[in-house]
């Protein structure tokens, strides 16, 4: 099986200090950083995706802005690909989807930001676009919803979503599952 981690929107805006902090995300980066540096050793190619806000009105994201620069615990090696995306689905209006049927990647082992949002809609389209997929779940974070007036924290939306993806889109598994049958 030819595998590809796909690193999503591990940027400064969700880190402490940026516009649109997470729960989390200081492990999720960490555990994503483990990853990282596994397939790296492996020699096994990773994709990082980074989101440009180009919606009126987007509070982070910003261009050109210290926020939108891909974190340091993951900055991408010159050789590593970055993938820039305007939308949550990180297939749309990109040449990801191209990328990886050239290569002729089967496994796509996803993680990143935000659970609820680009991770969700990224895996369920290469989900339809007929990729496996892998979650690392506790490689990824999310924030505290508000619905009808109601505070959904973080982990119940992480949570959520987890669940969602599990069946069918993708197999849901931890950093450690991941490196025993991945990497």
């Amino acid at each position: 099986m030819n595998n590809c981690l796909i690193l999503v929107d591990l940027q400064n805006d969700y880190f402490p200090g940026g516009n649109m902090e997470l729960v989390g995300i200081e492990e999720a980066a960490a555990n994503a950083q483990f990853l990282l540096n596994k397939f790296r050793a492996a020699k096994s190619p990773t994709i990082h995706i980074q989101h440009i806000s180009a919606h009126p009105g987007a509070t982070f994201f910003l261009p050109e802005t210290y926020g939108v620069k891909i974190h340091q615990m993951v900055v991408p090696l010159e050789n590593e690909i970055v993938v820039t995306k305007n939308f949550p689905n990180s297939f749309r209006g990109t040449s990801l989807f191209e990328m990886l049927k050239k290569e002729d990647f089967d496994n796509l082992v996803i993680c990143g930001a935000m659970s609820h949002m680009c991770i969700d809609a990224t895996t369920r389209a290469a989900f339809d676009l007929g990729f496996n997929c892998i979650v690392v779940e506790n490689a990824c974070a999310t924030k505290d919803l508000i619905f009808k007036g109601q505070t959904i924290k973080a982990s119940d939306v992480h949570a959520s979503f987890m669940a969602a993806l599990s069946v069918p889109y993708a197999t849901v598994v931890s950093t450690a599952e991941t490196l025993e049958s991945i990497v």
